[in-house]
């Protein structure tokens, strides 16, 4: 089989992070909705946001100490096969205690499946190149933003809340099918094999690296504090009932059809993140990214 262009490639796995991170952005929009049908009390939906993303660091923790010994294909396959299955037993939850395992265990494929994406194109991608294409890839955060997740939240709204989790589900696993399928061998890391390796303790325990992984643990922290209450505080305590102009606008060009509640307010948001976005990128440019992180830690 033809090896595949650089450019299939970096979309390949461009639509392997929009999967894996659009099934990580449907659940805090649907709180209220499971909330409501599994009889979950409000105040522990960020316990079930928040599960992904600590297990997700665990395993991505762990499993640094061995998958380089594997075809990065062939376990970027096995890591978004369990990502789909744990996706679909999300969508099967009876209760509290089910959706939490099903979450914990999306985390566990999550943040592998995540490593191995970005470990693709670095792989692949020529370093003159690597800029564009990772910044390529990251475009999946603004597109699930805007587009995956409205939609999710339409699809909850005809049907169920379970219904966005086989969505998603069933759209990772054509997706992971066609990676495997199109995907060369990913081996070149194999050629390292050889060489001196750091140890755990020069990883971790190194003031530059020690001070990256503090500053993204305080951000994560503080926006998992806060972000997985946005919608239950929003339709439960400020009875937001969704925008009516827009279920006004559609009957007005003949569509009867009633939006959802929190879909466009997640569009229009990020539609202000993709903007805000280019221009913080800008700026780091010009002023730096120590500036600019010392301003967003003030914000």
């Amino acid at each position: 089989m033809k090896r595949p262009s650089e450019r299939v490639i970096v979309l390949l796995i461009a639509a392997i992070q929009f999967i894996n991170i659009l099934e990580f952005m449907i659940v805090m929009p649907l709180g209220p909705d499971f909330a409501r049908a599994l009889a979950i009390p409000t105040n522990q939906l960020g316990l079930i946001a928040g599960s992904y993303t600590f297990a997700g660091a665990a395993s991505g923790i762990a499993c640094s100490f061995f998958l380089d010994r594997f075809d990065r294909r062939v376990a970027l396959a096995f890591a978004m096969a369990g990502l789909v299955a744990a996706t679909a037993l999300g969508g099967l939850a009876v209760n509290f205690e089910t959706l939490l395992g099903a979450r914990v265990l999306a985390g566990v494929f999550g943040g592998p499946a995540t490593s191995l994406a970005l470990a693709i194109v670095s792989d692949v991608i020529p370093v003159e190149r690597r800029g564009r294409a990772l910044a390529t890839v990251m475009t999946a955060f603004s597109v699930a933003s805007i587009f995956g997740v409205p939609i999710a939240l339409e699809i909850a709204h005809v049907f169920d809340w379970r219904a966005p989790f086989f969505a998603v589900s069933a759209m990772g696993l054509l997706t992971s099918a066609g990676a495997l399928w199109l995907l060369p061998p990913m081996k070149l890391h194999f050629r390292a094999a050889g060489m001196p390796r750091a140890s755990a303790r020069e990883i971790f325990f190194r003031p530059l690296p020690l001070l990256a992984f503090a500053a993204m643990t305080c951000m994560m922290i503080s926006a998992f504090l806060l972000i997985p209450s946005i919608p239950p505080y929003v339709v439960f305590n400020l009875g937001y009932q969704g925008e009516a102009w827009l279920t006004d606008w559609a009957a007005g060009v003949g569509i009867d059809y009633q939006f959802s509640t929190l879909g466009p307010l997640y569009m229009i948001g990020g539609l202000a993140s993709l903007a805000l976005m280019q221009v913080c990128g800008r700026l780091t440019d010009k002023i730096g990214a120590t500036a600019m992180s010392w301003a967003g830690a003030f914000l």
